[in-house]
């Protein structure tokens, strides 16, 4: 073979390297042609809702076309789910990702989907823990306070949830389970009308996320005992953490976005390479941080390893427990 014609050969291996990247280009060059939904298996108010109209407001922003948030509470987040595994794949129609999703695959025994088999992992946005708070009528202000009145009146605490099988319904069953507390579970359709009820009186301690409480525990609504993070919260720093007082104990919570399964790559590693810009950006980070979360880069791989780990987690103390959807 020649010297020329072997170059050729080279442009021509180079060339057909080169077209899925091009093909992913010409995708996200397209995209989107339309507004966006951002399905959101919560009610309006809680984290996943104040997270997902956070970077929808960027994801806008940048590309051109509205990204609309469309609340559609029920099941633990799987009627949001639902509707994005049976939407077209396009991109057109997206998820924001709450712990339900690791947790809903141990709690239902029967779903109409296999989450990481029907879903495309897009990209993390924040890693937030819960915080142990609890009405002002209870007359506790620390852990070990409320740990010997739970004792001293076993089930007769109510314990507030976004619902049967959410990220604080779980932190408060491991919380539960390593302190060997009884406490009757009370379960909401979302974490905003938890907490109503918790700063009323109605139920005396919500294990809710830092992002939906944050400003009732500023406006002295209710009060913070502990952060369910194994080091203490940037945005509570004077508020301990459980594990100071329970060993080993740690929780957290964590929202994403995914696509439906076969979701074009260049619109998937197109959004991931945003949400990410977005992480970097400093109002970005100072919002997630006055709400109390971190930034969650990294690929769609890492979101997808993260799920998966915290699926495998939450499968342990829902068997442990007994846990069944309601």
């Amino acid at each position: 073979m020649t010297k020329s014609s072997r170059r050729g050969v080279l442009h021509l291996i180079a060339g057909a390297a080169a077209l899925p990247a091009l093909a992913r280009t010409a995708w996200a060059q397209a995209y989107p042609a339309r507004p966006v939904r951002i399905m959101v298996g919560l009610a309006a108010g809680g984290g996943t809702d104040i997270v997902a109209r956070l970077i929808g407001q960027w994801l806008s922003e940048r590309l051109g076309q509205p990204f609309v948030i469309e609340n559609r509470p029920g099941s633990n987040g799987n009627l949001a789910t639902e509707a994005v595994v049976n939407a077209t794949p396009d991109g057109h129609t997206l998820l924001a990702v709450s712990p339900g999703a690791a947790i809903n695959t141990s709690l239902y025994d029967k779903l109409g989907f296999e989450f990481l088999r029907d879903i495309a992992p897009v990209a993390g946005i924040t890693r937030v823990p819960n915080v142990m708070g609890v009405t002002l009528a209870l007359p506790v202000k620390t852990v070990p306070e409320f740990i010997a009145y739970a004792k001293a009146n076993p089930d007769r605490i109510n314990m507030g949830s976004a619902g049967t099988g959410s990220s604080n319904h779980l932190s408060g069953e491991l919380f539960k389970l390593m302190t060997g507390v009884k406490m009757v579970h009370v379960p909401y359709r979302g974490a905003a009308p938890a907490l109503t009820d918790l700063i009323g009186g109605q139920v005396q301690v919500l294990f809710a996320a830092v992002t939906s409480s944050i400003e009732h525990i500023k406006a002295g609504k209710m009060r913070a005992l502990a952060v369910t993070s194994a080091t203490r919260s940037q945005a509570l720093p004077d508020v301990a953490t459980v594990a100071e007082f329970v060993p080993g104990y740690e929780a957290s919570n964590w929202w994403g976005i995914a696509a439906p399964k076969n979701t074009p790559a260049g619109i998937v590693d197109g959004l991931n390479q945003e949400i990410n810009a977005a992480l970097g950006d400093a109002r970005i980070t100072a919002r997630l941080a006055e709400l109390g979360g971190v930034p969650l880069t990294g690929s769609p791989a890492d979101f997808e390893k993260l799920i998966a780990d915290e699926t495998e987690k939450w499968a342990k103390v829902i068997r442990f427990a007994g846990i069944k959807a309601a």
